[in-house]
Parts: structure tokens; sequence; C-alpha cells
């Protein structure tokens, strides 16, 4: 008896994440460095862990509503407005999640019907298209690449002609993974002007809000929030990955329905999570601040570092990643460059591949880890290039 053959047949245009599978393929080379996966190598600050202990001792335990907490909402849109200027009711217009992640599909699976196609600039997070998928509907790639990964109003106003009415959503992803890019005020402003002309939900996937170099982040919700679902949460800006706490805001007649999917797939987020996600959001309102820096360090010396190597780099100003261009003569094939460079000389990076068709060629390197681990792989890697010429 193949009960395999009984599964729902969308999952077999779904698959793991390659960026997990690389991972895992490498993971047993002797000596390697992984520069892979995007999860910050900082440890969640000692004041956020002391107040998960204190809500273990006071038998905080059961479940919350499924909102979340009432005083870890409370401190979202606290943190929100003090932040990026936006405004929610913490008793309506915000849902505490199980990580981003979740708020993903919980936002997707809510308004996606059969037949509907989703806008995406590309390269993009490879998290959105298998729910996208599951629920019936089509990702549409709107290739960036020609633009140094910036999306423009001209590139949604094309999509929107071809695509029309078919379109019921688009979704943001900035600072970006995997291409480090993000957007000023203008240019934020110039899309939100052009995507309040058309009846779709804006998907804002703002994980890495706290994690900009140069300008503030400036979240789109602050242009057309009535058309805006705005994600974000704890994960990159605390250091906090495995607590697994992610918030989405809202209208409220929208999170009404989120939260019909968001009950079904989790219940709720865990309740000592969600107290230790109190003291991050208010006492910790800024202690992304001495991450940031040490990024921001680890940013220059990458991109200096890979440019002398040949490739071509986009420069971040954001995230924690160089998203690299491989140089003309090497292996083009990204996951075949980047299998080759882990067995010759113990380095993990992600192929581009993973991030779309868009993205072959390209390789992401993830550089969140300490400067001495970065100078050694960034040696291997010259080493690779140097004997590969």
């Amino acid at each position: 008896m193949d009960l395999t053959k009984r599964f729902n047949k969308r999952v077999d245009k779904i698959a793991v994440s390659m960026i997990r599978q690389f991972d895992e393929q490498v993971t047993d080379i002797e000596g390697i460095i992984k520069l892979t996966l995007g999860e910050p190598d900082f440890n969640t600050p000692e004041h956020v862990k002391t107040a998960a202990h204190d809500a273990i001792k006071a038998n905080f335990s059961h479940y919350s509503g499924m909102s979340g907490l009432t005083d870890v909402r409370e401190a979202a849109t606290f943190f929100m407005k003090e932040k990026y200027g936006v405004s929610y009711q913490p008793a309506s217009e915000v849902l505490v999640t199980v990580g981003a992640t979740e708020a993903i599909s919980a936002s997707l699976l809510a308004i996606l019907e059969p037949g509907d196609k989703v806008l995406m600039p590309a390269p993009i997070y490879p998290g959105y298209e298998p729910v996208i998928t599951l629920a019936q509907a089509e990702p549409i790639y709107i290739d960036t690449t020609s633009n140094h990964f910036v999306l423009t109003p001209a590139m949604i106003e094309a999509a929107m002609l071809e695509h029309g009415d078919q379109v019921k959503a688009i979704i943001l992803n900035y600072p970006s993974n995997p291409t480090g890019v993000t957007y000023n005020r203008e240019e934020v402003k110039a899309i939100a002007a052009v995507l309040k002309n058309y009846p779709i939900f804006v998907i804002s996937d703002e994980i890495y809000s706290e994690l900009t170099y140069e300008d503030q982040h400036v979240s789109i919700a602050e242009f057309i929030p009535e058309q805006t679902i705005l994600i974000n949460g704890l994960s990159k800006s605390h250091a906090m990955t495995g607590w697994r706490i992610g918030f989405i805001f809202g209208p409220e007649k929208l999170i009404a329905e989120i939260i019909k999917v968001h009950q079904y797939l989790v219940t709720a987020a865990s309740t000592i999570s969600q107290k230790a996600a109190v003291r991050a959001l208010v006492e910790g309102m800024n202690d992304a601040a001495v991450m940031k820096e040490e990024y921001r360090e680890r940013r220059d010396f990458v991109y200096e570092q890979m440019t002398s190597f040949g490739f071509e780099v986009a420069r971040p100003n954001g995230a924690f990643y160089i998203f690299a261009k491989i140089p003309k003569g090497y292996e083009q094939d990204s996951m075949k460059f980047c299998v080759a460079l882990a067995h010759e000389q113990a380095v993990a990076i992600i192929p581009g591949v993973a991030f779309g068709k868009e993205a072959e060629g390209y390789v992401r390197i993830s550089y969140a880890a300490d400067l001495a681990t970065l100078k050694e792989a960034m040696k291997r890697i010259g080493y690779y290039i140097k004997e590969n010429s």
C-alpha cells in the first residue's frame, strides 16, 4: 500500500528549500566554514533571557489568546510607532505569530484562491513560492537584475498591465534576502503611489528592518496602510530565531480574516516566548544597534574582498548578505561553483539558483559570522579563484 500517492498533488510541486538542502549537503566536509544560513551569530540579549526565566517561574505555561498576549501586542505596536511611525491598535490590528514564516503562510493562505497571481521582485527569498503553490495560485517574478536588484514603479506597472485583474497581491521583502538591497523614503513612496491604484494586497516582509546601514527603514504601511499586511518579528533584530516570535500588522478587517487561518495553523505562539518578546520590544528596543555596527564592519570587509576577487556586487545597505555575480571565466552554474568551492576549499556559500532562475550565476554569502571566520573564508575563496583562473 503506497499512501504517498494519496497526498495532495500540490505537495509534489514544492520541495525543501534549496538553501537547507545545500547546507546539509556540505555540512560533513572536514573543516567546512558555513556562510549559508540567515541566522544571527549573536546570542539573545541577557535581559530577554531573564524575562523568559521569570515567565517560567511565574507559570506562564498556558495558552495565550489566539492573537497573542495583550502586553506583547501593546509592546509591538509601541515599537512600530516609535521606530517607523506606523500606528496600529493592539487589540485588533496585530497578531503574534510563530515567527515571520508562519505570518507569511497565514497571510497568503487567507487571501489567495486558485488562479490568483502574486507579483514578486526577483531574486527573492524562496519561502513564498511554496505557499503560493499550495494555495493553487501563481507566482509572477519581476526580474530586477538589470537595475541592481531595485524594484521600480515602472516594473510594477508593466506587470499589472500584463496580468491585470488576476493579480491578487504583491510581496515586498526589504531589506532583501538575498541581495541586502533596501529602499529609501522616496523609493518606497513612489512604489506605494503605484500600488494604491490597484485593489491588491501588499504583503510587506520587513523582518530585517532593524538592520539598515545608511538610511532609516521606511515601511510602506506609512503610505498605504489600508492595503498593507506588514510582517515583522524578532529573529533578526534581537537574535531570537529559536524563540519563534513574529507579527502581522494590518487593518482590523484584514486581521480578522487572517486570524482564522492563524488559529488553525498554530493556535497561538509560545506564551513564554511572548513574555520574553515584551522585554525585547520595550527595554531592548535598541538591542540591534550593537549588532548592526558589527554587521556593517563585516559587510565592508566582505564586499571589499569579493570585489577584489572579480565578483560583481550590488553594495548591500541592509540585512547581512552579499549577493555576488560569479566572474566571467569561472563556472557559471552557481550550484556547481558552490559545490566545487565547498569540496576544494571547505567554504560553503549558497548558490544563487536557490533564489530563482533570475539569480543563476550569482552566489549568496551570509556574513552573520565573526570577523575572524570571515577573514579565513575570504582567504579560501581567494585561493579558489586563483587556482581556477
